[in-house]
């Protein structure tokens, strides 16, 4: 089963949260009450977000954590990559990603392809999105089959 990680989807939660208004500073404990998460793993979320460049952190009494661009600069894809790693299917499926098999295997294309198409979608999807209470729409079609893929072009 593809899954996230609990930390990842706790990640959103606590950006979102934030997102809804960016304004305001937050405390790490604010934060954890907030979103009903215990304190610990919201501090180490923080961290992480703030090693992303995606949340910046201030000391002293006005301090707290802020989003560190707007929200609708913030993608879905930029939160799991923070927690996550690069988001591929397969380990030749992104940038720097290498596999004993790939010659042979006859799938890496089109791992790629898949592996794309759910970065395009995640890229497409922003904070922002994520902070509303409404559902959010998304595209019908993604367009993995008008992809040009970098092994393409060398072979």
């Amino acid at each position: 089963m593809l899954k996230l990680s609990k930390l990842t989807d706790y990640a959103a939660v606590v950006m979102a949260q934030i997102a809804r208004q960016p304004e305001q500073s937050y405390a790490a404990a604010e934060l954890a009450e907030a979103v009903n998460l215990p304190h610990p793993t919201v501090s180490k979320t923080l961290k992480m977000l703030v090693r992303a460049g995606l949340l910046i952190s201030q000391r002293g009494v006005q301090g707290g954590y802020r989003l560190a661009r707007p929200a609708n600069q913030i993608t879905a894809s930029d939160i799991i990559a923070a927690i996550e790693g690069p988001v591929a299917m397969t380990d030749c499926s992104h940038a720097g990603g290498g596999c004993d098999l790939a010659g042979s295997c006859g799938v890496a294309d089109n791992w790629q392809r898949v592996s794309l198409a759910i970065r395009t979608l995640l890229d497409s999807v922003t904070l922002a999105h994520l902070a509303q209470t409404t559902p959010i729409k998304l595209p019908v079609q993604l367009p993995i089959q008008s992809v040009s893929l970098a092994a393409s072009a060398e072979g």
